[in-house]
């Protein structure tokens, strides 16, 4: 009988958690019972960035999912913020931008299938050599409200999918509805992704390996939109995380 695919699932940081209010990890449940209804095993991964450990961890497991949550320190891809843009970043994470970089690399070190969600969609972006709008509304001409935090369980926009892409036989159209809960985006991608999906004024909304590069891991996809949020409403989201978990098990044991 085949066993589960085990995914690492990175989780948020809270600088004051429910039990003790020290330093905490939290991650909506929704991550992990969309991981569950796509028939893998969910295991949450500490924010402790020690290469050798994250090394382990990522060996330990069949895939790597980079869920959501706060900004990301500009610093890293960008060389000098401006003052206007640094009043709209939230709260940052030194240790969890760290961690999230080295599972990455480990991922493609290690050629793990790799799975990431909104700021996971980010800092992949960004571990790669690529940048981010810093503030959507202060960057981009747009009509569409990317932050959409009072509808996050509810499609709000229409993305525009590649017909050649991951994402198009996934959902087996070029054209699918979204929600949406950002300010920052993707801006220069880095060297070895390709633009997959758009929303129309633009923003990046998924992201998937260049075809000549797609030898370096066996399966990436990373979106911009929150699909765990839409599996029930939306059950055709859930294809996006069989897509997934699939990968893993085809791909288990076959690290180089």
């Amino acid at each position: 009988m085949q066993t589960a695919p085990t995914i690492l699932v990175t989780p948020s940081t809270e600088e004051k958690g429910a039990e003790f209010y020290d330093y905490s990890i939290s991650l909506s449940q929704t991550y992990l019972d969309a991981i569950t209804h796509a028939g893998g095993l969910p295991v949450i991964v500490p924010c402790a960035p020690a290469p050798k450990a994250v090394a382990e961890y990522v060996r330990r497991t069949d895939g790597v999912l980079i869920s959501g949550g706060d900004d990301i320190q500009p610093e890293l891809y960008y060389d000098e913020v401006p003052e206007n843009l640094k009043k709209t970043v939230g709260r940052t994470d030194p240790a969890r931008d760290l961690l999230e970089t080295l599972l990455v690399k480990e991922a493609f070190a290690q050629r793990k299938p790799l799975l990431a969600i909104c700021r996971g969609h980010q800092i992949l972006n960004i571990a790669l050599g690529g940048t981010l709008f810093v503030d959507i509304p202060s960057q981009v001409a747009t009509k569409i409200n990317h932050a959409q935090m009072r509808h996050k369980d509810r499609v709000v926009h229409e993305v525009d999918l590649e017909a050649d892409s991951l994402m198009a036989r996934i959902f087996g159209k070029q054209k699918i509805q979204v929600n949406s809960s950002h300010h920052q985006a993707v801006q220069k991608v880095a060297k070895p992704l390709r633009v997959t999906g758009q929303s129309s004024d633009g923003i990046i909304e998924a992201l998937e390996l260049r075809p000549e590069d797609s030898a370096l891991v066996p399966y990436l996809l990373a979106v911009q939109f929150h699909p765990e949020r839409l599996t029930r409403a939306h059950p055709e989201f859930n294809e996006l995380f069989r897509s997934f978990t699939a990968a893993c098990v085809l791909h288990r044991g076959q690290a180089t």
